[in-house]
């Protein structure tokens, strides 16, 4: 099978493309610091049980799991600009609907919204394969690297205009999400750019390329996705609950905001130089030291409710789903060919973020119904993080004494 490609141009045409998506990630980006900081929040004083106030956070996952398989669909058949103007839109209603819902201080409405601005997370998710497509081998780990590098402004940005826009207008956080609105409408500008070539159609007698149960059935397939799954699940549980955990035990909004602004700068400053390092020193030992560091949070996080517990907790948290991610996203890049990147990438999509759906669910519910107090519910976070850890590294393990696989991926 061939693919529809530009004269070879080396990486010139690759680094054009990574551009573009830094700056998606980090402008239009901003608006999920934003939403995860905000949204357990707004969802507390809009739900009629305080064990349902981080459901608007989960059914931003729930929306992304949904969508993820048709938007890698869409993407392969219509290329990747037309799913990222999906995402644009669908964050776009999707805020402009929480913001009703919080004029109309409706639940239902709220959760609607979030919903949609699963859309827009999903999109984004597809962001770090855009950024390999036509990268050269030599290139794809820092192209990956590099575009996920871009959220560090938006760690930046999002909990600044969190500060700015939370307390605005008379009904708290209304703000927030009209400023999401404009954020989306960014993508509008920024997507034009971006030069990705689409997978020509398979003549009807051309190699289909392996079924979805033979792509994830292949142990580095399995072992990338188990690893990316663990990696964005612990990062969602422990993220989902900690602005909630930080004014429970007495701190202010806008430590919270800090707190997530740390965390999310920590999740996108290895990314300089993650790529470099797993060039160095291999992908799994990459993937291994992201897994040790998120087992640091959890301890960091179970020795007390400080404010520098959290912080240093959050930040750990930050720099091992780096690692881990990453990683796994190299790995998997690597273990399929083109013409499997729609059927794969919606399947690893698929699962990483059902996986982040639960972890965010179980997240709200250990965070506020645990033991009574924000404290005995954060701890209850913090434990649910080690029976992972060992699952993703058991997986890992498992892989490195196997012998090299033969296939060839073509």
């Amino acid at each position: 099978m061939t693919e529809i490609l530009a004269p070879a141009d080396g990486d010139a045409r690759a680094r054009r493309n990574v551009a573009v998506l830094v700056a998606a990630q980090a402008l239009i980006g901003a608006q999920l610091p934003m939403i995860f900081t905000i949204g357990g929040l707004a969802g507390q004083t809009l739900a009629p049980n305080p064990c349902l106030a981080t459901v608007p956070i989960s059914m931003i996952v729930v929306g992304s799991m949904l969508t993820a398989t048709p938007l890698s669909a869409a993407m392969q058949k219509w290329g990747r600009r037309t799913g990222f103007f999906i995402g644009a839109l669908g964050g776009m209603l999707g805020a402009i609907t929480g913001a009703v819902g919080l004029y109309e201080n409706s639940f239902l409405l709220f959760l609607a919204g979030s919903l949609m601005t699963g859309i827009y997370m999903s999109a984004q998710g597809f962001y770090r394969f855009a950024a390999a497509d036509t990268a050269s081998e030599g290139f794809q780990a820092k192209a990956i690297s590099y575009v996920m590098a871009g959220g560090l402004a938006s760690a930046i940005v999002g909990p600044q205009l969190v500060k700015m826009t939370s307390g605005a207008l008379a009904v708290p956080f209304l703000g927030t999400y009209l400023a999401v609105v404009g954020l989306n409408a960014v993508g509008f500008l920024l997507f034009p750019l971006v030069d990705i070539p689409r997978v020509a159609r398979p003549h009807h007698d051309a190699p289909r390329g392996r079924t979805r149960w033979q792509l994830i059935t292949t142990p580095r397939i399995a072992v990338a996705v188990i690893c990316a799954t663990v990696s964005y699940a612990l990062m969602n549980l422990m993220m989902t609950s900690a602005p909630l955990a930080v004014v429970g035990c007495g701190f202010h909004t806008d430590d919270a905001a800090n707190i997530v602004s740390a965390h999310v700068l920590s999740m996108y400053v290895p990314s300089f130089f993650t790529g470099f390092l797993i060039a160095r020193f291999g992908v799994e030992k990459i993937i291994g030291t992201g897994l040790v560091i998120l087992a640091g949070s959890a301890t960091v996080a179970l020795a007390g409710v400080a404010l520098t517990n959290f912080f240093g907790a959050l930040m750990l948290l930050g720099i091992g789903w780096n690692f881990g991610f990453i990683g796994a996203t190299t790995m998997l890049a690597s273990a399929h060919a083109p013409s499997e990147r729609g059927r794969m990438q919606g399947l690893n999509d698929l699962i990483v973020f059902g996986g982040v759906t639960m972890a965010s669910f179980a997240s709200g519910g250990l965070m506020n119904c645990s033991g009574g107090t924000p404290q005995a519910g954060w701890h209850a976070v913090s434990m649910m993080m080690a029976p992972l850890i060992v699952l993703a590294g058991g997986a890992l393990i498992w892989l490195a004494f196997r012998p090299a696989d033969s296939e060839i991926i073509t």
